[in-house]
């Protein structure tokens, strides 16, 4: 792709559009940016580019129109540019040409951050030089910089990322699920799995499409570009891949390790070891390396994060758990006793599926944010629901309430943008609660 003298606009200035607007700087391209907030000005000041506030007007007079991933790309504006034939594109295929190395990319819709992370580490334990980002971490456009041609580029890769590419390719594209979730952006779940399917439409000859046999979408996919098909699963046994048999986990037909020694909570975290331990398998890495790394691997921030024991009561940060099947998994991941924070923004999630887990399962369900309302008409008498509004109130009355032995878990089922600038401020400020409570006279 060649930059030089084209006039560039970027639309949205968090991390991912800074550092397209820098990339696009250093390829010696006219850049103009803009976003929907005044302020976002300052995110841009020390690179000296024209900033305006988002208008029909600022999309005029651009060669190339760049995406931050939070940007809708169906805005009534940018189909007015691409029929006048504009390219517009997304940070990860504005990255695509410069990016050095080869590229393991995951995507789903629940386990992405885990598995991202895992085979990160596990490439990086085995002493394979690697850098981990995307949706995780630093954005795609950020790490060209730093890549080599000897390296893994190992990317989480988001719907809002994926629905944009064309030309952007992973040599190991991996799925782990597909279910409802960013509906209020897709509007449709067929336009959001369509958009998770691009990493697959864009493999070549010769790449790897990791695909997990036990989800009907995802096995779907199989034909859905050139790239050999390897699968897992939990439940049977698959050619050319990895499995659970007995619980203990195999590659190839080969024994990994045992299930119970995977240092993560919750049966999700097996079928993420399964993909991530395929994905270093396929990256050249032998079993023994594999899971001697597995076993030293610790939960990522913000999902399923064990925090502290207070009183006996102990108290897990899934902030990260932003959909309904995440809620869902997180749920399996206990037996009982739980006091469930729940609530933030929809995303036009039915929650009427966690009523059988929450009966058997929650003391109460701890109701925050915009849709408390819409979750106490969807969960019914599933379990007792506690109207507390605010994550201090919901943290405040489930300690207060629970017994020794109980759990407080935040698992909330939607965004945090109405209350919290994101899904880790929201998770922060949990711990922080958590860390200030006294132990009980």
């Amino acid at each position: 792709m060649k930059l030089s003298g084209i006039r560039a606009l970027v639309v949205g200035l968090g991390k991912s559009g800074v550092a397209s607007a820098e990339l696009l700087l250093k390829q010696g391209a006219v850049v103009r940016a803009t976003d929907t907030s005044p302020e976002a000005e300052r995110n841009v000041a020390r690179l000296g580019i024209e900033f305006r506030v988002q208008s029909p007007e600022v999309f005029e007079s651009a060669d190339l129109i760049v995406l931050s991933p939070g940007v809708p790309a169906d805005l009534p504006p940018l189909e007015a540019a691409r029929r006048r034939g504009v390219a517009v594109i997304g940070e990860v295929e504005l990255a695509a040409p410069f990016l050095k190395g080869r590229i393991i990319g995951v995507t789903g819709s629940n386990g992405k951050t885990t598995t991202t992370a895992l085979t990160g580490h596990i490439l990086r334990e085995c002493a394979v030089p690697v850098q981990v980002g995307g949706n995780i971490g630093a954005p795609v456009t950020g790490m060209v910089e730093s890549s080599r041609d000897d390296q893994w580029n190992v990317l989480e890769l988001s719907s809002f990322q994926l629905e944009t590419i064309r030309t952007f390719r992973a040599h190991i594209a991996l799925c782990l699920n597909i279910t409802p979730d960013h509906l209020d952006r897709h509007h449709t779940f067929e336009n959001y799995a369509a958009a998770k399917r691009r990493l697959f439409e864009t493999q070549q000859s010769g790449d790897s499409a990791v695909l997990n046999a036990d989800d009907a979408v995802c096995a779907g996919w199989a034909a859905s570009g050139p790239a050999r098909v390897r699968w897992f699963s939990l439940s049977r046994r698959v050619e050319a891949g990895a499995w659970l048999e007995e619980e203990r986990l195999l590659v190839g037909g080969e024994p990994l390790m045992a299930a119970s020694e995977i240092p993560v909570r919750g049966r999700h975290n097996i079928e993420n070891t399964l993909a991530a331990a395929l994905a270093a398998r396929l990256a050249g890495l032998s079993l023994p390396a594999i899971a001697a790394a597995v076993r030293t691997f610790r939960a990522v921030e913000h999902r399923l994060e064990y925090v502290r024991t207070v009183s006996g009561v102990s108290f897990y940060n899934d902030s990260k758990a932003t959909n309904v099947d995440a809620t869902l998994k997180a749920l399996e991941a206990f037996d009982g006793g739980l006091w469930v924070i729940l609530g933030g923004k929809d995303k036009g999630s039915d929650y009427r599926v966690l009523r059988a887990p929450l009966c058997r399962k929650a003391r109460a369900v701890l109701l925050i944010g915009a849709a408390a309302a819409k979750i106490r008409d969807h969960l019914g008498n599933a379990a007792p629901l506690v109207d507390s509004g605010t994550l201090e109130a919901a943290v405040a009355y489930g300690y207060r309430a629970a017994a020794p032995g109980d759990t407080v878990l935040l698992a909330p089922a939607c965004a945090s943008f109405d209350q919290f600038r994101s899904y880790e401020h929201r998770g922060d400020v949990f711990k922080t609660l958590v860390h200030g409570l006294e132990e009980k006279s």
